[in-house]
């Protein structure tokens, strides 16, 4: 998939299957994994106003709340029905993380919280990262998430058919190979060990690498609850694996319990670096 064209599958699921605004608006674990990459950014963000590129920013709810809070930003997205959408929010064009329409040093931020995720090949990933650092300024952020290499095996359990044949040999393979197919419900995907992700950033020339768990170690836990009969996971529930998601920070071996995680870094304030 290296010919710069998006997945057929992947256009198929974000352009008429799924809307990924009512996951992260909706559900328990999605409402965690907005707030949570909100809190995250918001340490290492520049003071408003600077300029943001959000990069395979979907339908631009992550930029509606970075607008709120001053910041300038634009959204690049390969699926036309987001870009329809996040015109709203803020300036919104179709384009692709590995070959961005937006001159060198241009931004003083920008975030890639999604297109690693559908991004198999490394050579894709490389340039999704490379174009990232071109059009960030000297010294600026660049975020990158990616879901978690085991975020299957803990999810598949909420749901209470991990034990059944289909679904253990399909995790058993997204396991073993990193790697999707996106044969029926998801669509193609990459899954990061959270040293990989770190190890990627590092490789494209970023600085200062972090890697955060987004959800933390207790999300599995609140999405059982939501699948379970009955009212689903209580405020006091989400409110404490919020926290586990925070007293987990300082221990990166918790980092395989997350759903998704988040990586931040620095380009060289001098760019020959």
């Amino acid at each position: 998939m290296s010919n710069l064209e998006l997945a057929p599958s992947v256009m198929r699921f974000y352009g008429e299957t799924v809307n990924e605004d009512d996951r992260l608006r909706s559900s328990a674990d999605g409402r965690m994994e907005l707030a949570r990459t909100q809190e995250l950014l918001r340490r290492f963000l520049p003071p408003a106003p600077a300029r943001v590129l959000d990069v395979g920013g979907g339908t631009g709810i992550h930029a509606e709340w970075l607008v709120k809070d001053g910041y300038e930003v634009t959204l690049v997205d390969p699926v036309p029905r987001h870009v329809k959408s996040a015109a709203a929010v803020c300036s919104a064009l179709a384009g692709d993380a590995r070959a961005l329409p937006q001159p060198d040093g241009s931004f003083d931020v920008v975030q890639l919280l999604g297109p690693l995720y559908h991004l198999p090949d490394p050579d894709d990933r490389r340039k999704a990262l490379a174009e990232a650092r071109r059009v960030v300024k000297p010294g600026g952020l660049i975020a990158a998430a990616a879901i978690n290499r085991y975020a299957s095996l803990f999810e598949h359990v909420t749901y209470a058919h991990l034990h059944t044949e289909r679904i253990h040999d399909s995790v058993s393979k997204i396991l073993e190979t990193a790697v999707y197919d996106g044969v029926r419900g998801f669509t193609l995907s990459y899954f990061h060990r959270a040293e990989e992700l770190a190890a990627e950033l590092t490789a494209s020339g970023l600085t200062g690498v972090q890697v955060f768990g987004i959800e933390g170690p207790a999300w599995s836990l609140v999405k059982a609850a939501e699948q379970q009969p009955g009212e689903g996971p209580t405020d006091d529930l989400i409110a404490s694996a919020m926290a586990a998601a925070r007293l987990a920070e300082p221990y990166p071996e918790l980092l395989a319990a997350s759903s998704h995680i988040l990586a931040v870094g620095r380009a060289p304030a001098d760019m020959r670096g």
